[in-house]
């Protein structure tokens, strides 16, 4: 008995000790993302075009936009942005930021929750992801990449082998949702799927059950 709980107990602990790693670096709070704006969503979609030229930088204000029309909270029981098949939420998306104003460059993790970012890394990571995505060089030129990544075990643990197509829908959305933000904020992006899973993962230090699904480049055009 005495060693069971012994065992639960250093369980407890080294579990701590992995988010605390995860999650150490200092947390920088994202302005509060605008739910009006000058633009409608008929207009937004009537202008809606991929973007493959950038130039200039992103505000921080843009940032936190885009980040909460990706996977940001709506409503106070956690529900999100994005629809998510039985609301298991498996995204979880990062930022590779090179030129964004008030923000270092690096790679960021977003908590949809408390609408933060955790630094990660400080390398400017856009050339490698680039790289990565067979010399897709425009992405270099971004203001930063949205890398959109899926956690399949959370939806595969309620809807079994459907997990993996309900993920991929959801990717779809929350691409568009940005698509359609960048749009109103007189911004461009466009989604990728073209390129080297494991390099990605790697480049980025990505968790072994955090796939990359998209990566989305972000600026001004």
């Amino acid at each position: 008995m005495i060693r069971s709980l012994c065992f639960i107990l250093l369980l407890c602990i080294m579990e701590s000790q992995v988010t605390f790693a995860s999650e150490s670096g200092q947390p920088l709070k994202l302005p509060q993302p605008e739910t009006r704006g000058d633009m409608s969503v008929e207009q937004a979609i009537a202008g809606r075009r991929s973007l493959r030229h950038y130039s200039g930088r992103l505000a921080l204000a843009d940032v936190s936009q885009l980040l909460w029309a990706a996977q940001g909270e709506t409503h106070p029981n956690g529900y999100r942005a994005t629809p998510s098949a039985g609301a298991l939420y498996p995204l979880e998306v990062y930022l590779v930021v090179g030129e964004v104003a008030g923000l270092p460059a690096g790679i960021y993790r977003y908590r949809p929750a408390k609408h933060d970012l955790i630094q990660l890394g400080t390398a400017d990571l856009r050339r490698e992801l680039a790289s990565a995505a067979h010399g897709q060089s425009y992405m270099q030129t971004a203001a930063a990449v949205l890398v959109i990544t899926g956690v399949y075990e959370r939806t595969r643990k309620k809807y079994g082998r459907r997990a993996r197509r309900y993920v991929h829908m959801e990717v779809g959305l929350a691409a568009e949702n940005v698509y359609l933000q960048a749009q109103a904020r007189g911004l461009g992006t466009l989604l990728i799927g073209a390129f080297d899973d494991e390099r990605v993962q790697g480049v980025l230090g990505l968790p072994d059950d955090h796939e990359p699904l998209g990566l989305m480049p972000l600026g001004p055009g």
